[in-house]
């Protein structure tokens, strides 16, 4: 009787040590968002998972995170039983196997777990895995992804073929009449994507300094550099996505540039109040071309925030960089093009120095753009050194240059 006793007991045992399978929950950070903790676990790409997470924790699209809040993940968490990831969680599929053996691979690289399933014996699945079709993209997928409430669908930089020697120059109307014509000097970005978002514009015109003796408005200097820079990247061979246009500034010589209010995307004026929508705006006509993008099989892709910063007129501040606080590639692009900068001063500026700095961030356009990104503040507007770097029509173009040689030198 002793036996049978101990017999079922054993059963029992056994049987509750096999831990049925659950979500796994993480607490949120200040300032991130639906789509940016779906992109950190590499949950993005499939509709399901958007879905589950929404039904999960009973939310909507809408919804904002609460910094501190726990939220469940589209991930199950599986007691790992030491043979096989097939006979773990009882799948055939050789190759799924090896893409969830991956993804845990990718996922403690990260950092994002502390330990591997073979040493912890717990297995991550991802709920795409089970629930979506990981071998085909599905147009309406790939748009509902993307989907930001009321997101323009933003086209790339009006291109068009020169009338002579077509092969070797493009015409783009948004650079103005003087700067229209572009030399391609190579194909070296060829098959790359990058998307130039200007802070700020329309109905916002960011940092200014209204007691300077002509007024400065920092979407008219952000607006101009990314101009350059995009000018410069199409030389190359890139494709380029000027989210924010203003079709009546190009890229502009004088010093004073006059504040306007008639900045765009996709056509679109940039007219509400609320600082959240517009952001989201941005956002989405970043993502839905992003996707389009990566359907078509484009392998880099890359968002350039250009800003203009605002603090105490005697405060000097060299341009600085801001990167995703959980993207390697975000991390490196942003020390690749300080980098760069400090070069440059060293070379051109020897006895000054270069103070400008790299941090990560929990800014929006940074954690919910798909593309590696990073936010470059140019300058301090309201101190007179700092608005040198900005009203020089040269030292624009400089820090163009600059941002440029950065872009490309980054290993991402």
């Amino acid at each position: 009787m002793k036996l049978l006793a101990t017999l079922i007991l054993l059963t029992v045992v056994t049987a509750l040590s096999a831990i049925e399978p659950y979500y796994h929950s993480i607490k949120a950070s200040r300032g991130d968002g639906i789509y940016s903790i779906l992109r950190r676990y590499h949950l993005i790409d499939h509709k399901c998972n958007k879905d589950e997470f929404l039904k999960l924790n009973d939310l909507s699209i809408k919804d904002k995170l609460h910094a501190g809040r726990e939220y469940k993940l589209p991930i199950k968490i599986y007691e790992y039983n030491g043979k096989s990831i097939r006979s773990t969680i009882g799948i055939d599929d050789f190759k799924q196997a090896v893409r969830i053996k991956e993804y845990n691979e990718q996922i403690l690289k990260e950092k994002l777990r502390q330990t591997s399933y073979m040493d912890s014996k717990i297995l991550w699945v991802p709920y795409h895995e089970f629930e979506c079709n990981v071998n085909e993209q599905n147009t309406k997928t790939i748009k509902e992804v993307a989907e930001i409430r009321d997101t323009p669908k933003a086209e790339p930089i009006k291109i068009k073929k020169a009338a002579d020697e077509e092969s070797q120059y493009e015409i783009v109307p948004l650079f103005g009449e003087k700067n229209q014509k572009i030399k391609i000097e190579s194909d070296d970005l060829k098959n790359e994507v990058y998307y130039i978002v200007s802070g700020h514009g329309g109905v916002d015109p960011g940092a200014m300094c209204t007691d300077c003796p002509t007024k400065l408005c920092e979407d008219e200097y952000a607006y101009d550099v990314s101009l350059r820079l995009s000018r410069k990247l199409i030389s190359h061979g890139a494709t380029v996505h000027m989210v924010v246009q203003d079709k009546n500034d190009g890229i502009r010589e004088g010093k004073n540039l006059k504040c306007d209010k008639d900045e765009t995307i996709n056509g679109k004026k940039i007219s509400s109040r609320s600082q959240l929508y517009r952001l989201r705006r941005r956002a989405g006509a970043v993502n839905h071309q992003y996707m389009k993008h990566k359907k078509d099989g484009v392998k880099k892709q890359v968002a350039v925030m250009i800003h203009v910063d605002s603090n105490t007129k005697d405060k000097r501040m060299d341009a600085y960089f801001f990167h995703h606080k959980s993207s390697k590639s975000s991390k490196v692009l942003a020390e690749s093009m300080r980098a760069k900068f400090e070069e440059k001063y060293n070379y051109y500026r020897k006895n000054r120095g270069y103070k400008g700095f790299v941090r990560d961030c929990n800014l929006f356009m940074i954690n919910n753009t798909y593309p590696t990104s990073v936010l470059v503040e140019l300058a301090n507007i309201k101190n007179k050194s700092d608005q040198k770097r900005l009203t020089d029509p040269n030292n624009r173009e400089l820090l163009a240059q600059w941002m440029y040689e950065g872009i490309i030198s980054a290993k991402i």
